[in-house]
């Protein structure tokens, strides 16, 4: 298995963020993606390989470019408007605006473009959300020229992110973005499964009518939690995508034995599709004792969840969402992807 990897993601530093002075508490944090990648040298699963740089057209198949923009020029816009540098938080939300173009200022595109406060954009998000998507690109190309299955350690994660928000530690959507350019070189169906404890609403939101992407989450119920507007289990599609969403809403506390049969009900389902490729995002914040997350699987259970996707038989680009339990992050990781490699 490859596993493609780019230390840009340091630059998203949200270890220690103020924000008028105060501290600003991040769970996402680069030590994520250091520990699973220590886990990786150990186990020797395949090779570490950089990103290749294919450049924004990927992004904009998936993301608005006004969108692209906010993003690239949102850290230094702010410290103009503000006189100093900090990070960008919004303070103000376009409800029910939606339909209005984005404000010119940026007090005011802040929250036009953000759902929610969790997600700072600091001196390095962009650089470190372009090259987390390229690890997804990259990732996409070696299962294109054969690879049966390859990993991108993605980080900062992508799943929450739409077509013009971000939100949920999220800017660009990696596997929405995998997705369109599996879907755009092989002209042929191709299949999202999100085992993440949080929805993955923007996946969803961006293939919602594309009759040709089946998108499938398993997840904690939206009632009770993130990202609680999204992630239904009636919410299956629409127009010419109708049929092709299928949302598993779980309760938090759900063991390993209740998680494998939901997951093969997913399963069925995307067979039932007959996809040619699979993009899986995977959240390791399923996992036991995890805070930010809250289900409790073992790693035991990580490993027949691994077993069970991978006896698909399908060409898999297998893209890094959540996973907060720092001391067992690399296990779980090493528990799935083992079952792959």
């Amino acid at each position: 298995m490859k596993i493609i990897y780019s230390s840009k993601h340091i630059l998203h530093a949200t270890e220690n963020i103020t924000l008028d002075g105060q501290p600003f508490v991040v769970e996402e944090l680069p030590a994520r993606a250091e520990i699973i990648l220590a886990a990786l040298q150990n186990a020797t699963l395949g090779p570490i390989l950089p990103p290749e740089d294919h450049g924004l057209e990927a992004m904009l198949a998936v993301h608005d470019a006004d969108f692209i923009t906010y993003l690239r020029n949102a850290y230094v816009e702010n410290a103009a408007w503000l006189g100093y540098e900090e990070a960008v938080i919004p303070g103000t939300f376009a409800v029910g605006r939606r339909d209005m173009p984005p404000p010119v200022s940026i007090a005011g595109k802040r929250g036009y473009y953000a759902f929610g406060i969790g997600s700072p954009i600091l001196a390095g998000t962009w650089e470190a959300a372009y090259w987390s998507a390229q690890c997804a690109l990259t990732a996409s190309d070696t299962v294109l020229a054969s690879e049966r299955s390859t990993y991108a350690l993605c980080r900062p994660p992508g799943h929450h992110a739409a077509r013009d928000l971000y939100g949920g530690f999220c800017y660009l959507n990696n596997a929405a973005i995998a997705a369109r350019y599996l879907q755009q070189r092989t002209q042929s169906r191709v299949a999202i499964l999100d085992v993440d404890f949080h929805h993955g609403n923007g996946t969803q939101a961006i293939f919602y009518e594309d009759p040709a992407v089946f998108y499938s989450s398993l997840h904690a119920d939206p009632r009770y939690e993130y990202p609680f507007y999204w992630g239904f289990a009636e919410e299956n599609g629409a127009g010419a995508g109708l049929g092709t969403n299928l949302n598993i809403p779980l309760p938090k506390g759900t063991k390993d034995s209740a998680y494998l049969t939901a997951l093969d009900r997913a399963l069925e389902a995307l067979g039932a599709f007959a996809p040619t490729m699979l993009v899986l995002s995977l959240g390791l914040d399923i996992a036991e004792g995890d805070e930010v997350g809250g289900m409790e699987i073992t790693p035991m259970g990580f490993r027949a969840i691994g077993k069970r996707i991978a006896a698909l038989n399908l060409p898999t680009v297998i893209i890094q969402e959540g996973g907060y339990r720092l001391d067992m992050l690399g296990a779980n990781a090493i528990a799935i992807l083992e079952t792959f490699a």
